[in-house]
């Protein structure tokens, strides 16, 4: 959780309480809220994940004391009233100065954290250049058919992101050379400035942050030390997807820096239409023809499946049009892994042409069945509404 994290948020506003609250009071309000914003209970609602991850971050942060200490002495010392985009804070400095927002500054998070190292606890530590850092997350895209939707995938990603520099290893140095320690902070990367009454740390204007200075670098990387890295990674879409959704998967981003852990692959998802299928949830659609006799009659039809084997489905008598029947375990592949089902859906054909025989068969049907209304009451009806 970044510094920036602490100003901009209002955990005790999330959890609705007040910030007296004891342990018990914010467990039970955080229960009551997660249960009322999980996702799994709002499946229509495409920002309850939104609100369960917010409602979980703030009851992370004031369950445990001493987390809950640094963030509230975080808020008492800017009067927990920063906002984005500038403004002056206490003392008449410029906020966004502290939090990189402008043209060439870093972004917030990694400014904050170099600022207000000392604060929380990272003062003394050999310097940003042997930090351990998590990667990057990365975002790219697939486009599945229906049935790899439904049932889950395996893909191939080929994946660019920020690595080491091959040629010098990390160091920024050129081979047979080494950076040495910068002797403006000692090596730990920040500079400490005295406001009155606290002292901010921020990075070193020698050496940019990194604790060491390379006089002779790296042709490829310029010093930097940072290079582009390109690899092909096998990655399981999970079964159940729909088109636009984008799926976390953890630990497949960008490696880390001095053994930091790697980011995340965000991949958004495409799915191609299918001329039979359709998808309800985690149910597969299907829309079967039948005929005139068979819904009046009953029948046995069969209905392909997206496995591709069929199975076969009985027309109970007297059919209506659009009538859905339920076939178990023939549906798309849900999160806990069981499967949905397969919704059918009859429709009743009728023959644009008849011969004579057929003609004659129906114009009897229709004489015997002559007692028979179907529009009965809907006049009267009507003039009722």
């Amino acid at each position: 959780m970044s510094t920036k994290d602490y100003l901009e948020k209002d955990y005790y506003k999330v959890l609705g309480v007040s910030k007296t609250a004891t342990k018990d009071e914010i467990r039970s309000s955080y229960r009551k809220l997660a249960r009322e914003n999980h996702p799994d209970a709002n499946r229509d609602d495409p920002k309850a994940e939104e609100r369960f991850k917010e409602i979980s971050e703030a009851y992370n942060v004031l369950s445990d004391e001493k987390r809950r200490k640094e963030y509230d002495e975080a808020r008492s010392m800017f009067g927990g009233s920063y906002r984005p985009g500038g403004g002056t804070g206490p003392g008449g400095f410029d906020m966004s100065d502290i939090f990189g927002q402008g043209p060439t500054g870093a972004s917030g998070g990694e400014r904050l954290s170099d600022l207000f190292g000392g604060l929380f606890g990272n003062r003394g530590r050999a310097g940003q250049a042997t930090r351990s850092r998590r990667g990057a997350d990365i975002e790219t895209e697939t486009t599945l058919n229906f049935r790899e939707a439904a049932e889950g995938v395996t893909r191939s990603f080929r994946l660019s992101s920020e690595a080491p520099c091959a040629t010098c290893k990390g160091t920024g140095a050129r081979a047979g050379s080494a950076p040495r320690v910068c002797p403006k902070c000692t090596g730990t990367g920040h500079e400490n400035t005295n406001l009155g009454g606290f002292s901010l740390s921020e990075p070193c204007g020698e050496c940019k942050g990194r604790g060491l200075v390379v006089d002779d670098p790296c042709p490829t990387c310029s010093g930097s030390g940072r290079g582009k890295s390109t690899r092909s990674i096998q990655a399981r879409i999970p079964g159940g997807v729909s088109d636009g959704q984008r799926i976390r998967l953890k630990g497949k981003g960008a490696p880390g820096e001095h053994g930091g852990p790697a980011g995340d692959l965000y991949v958004v998802v495409h799915v191609k239409d299918h001329p039979v299928f359709g998808k309800s949830g985690d149910n597969v659609t299907i829309t079967v023809p039948v005929t005139f006799p068979e819904a009046a009659l009953g029948a046995d039809v069969r209905v392909p499946t997206l496995g591709g084997f069929p199975v076969t489905v009985k027309v109970p008598p007297g059919t209506q049009n659009g009538r859905t029947l339920r076939v178990r375990g023939k549906g798309a592949t849900r999160k806990d892994g069981t499967i949905g089902d397969m919704l059918v859906t009859f429709e009743v054909k009728v023959p644009q042409t008849l011969n004579g025989d057929a003609r004659e068969a129906l114009e009897k049907f229709r004489a015997a069945t002559s007692d028979y209304d179907p529009r009965e009451g809907l006049e009267a009806r009507a003039k009722g509404a």
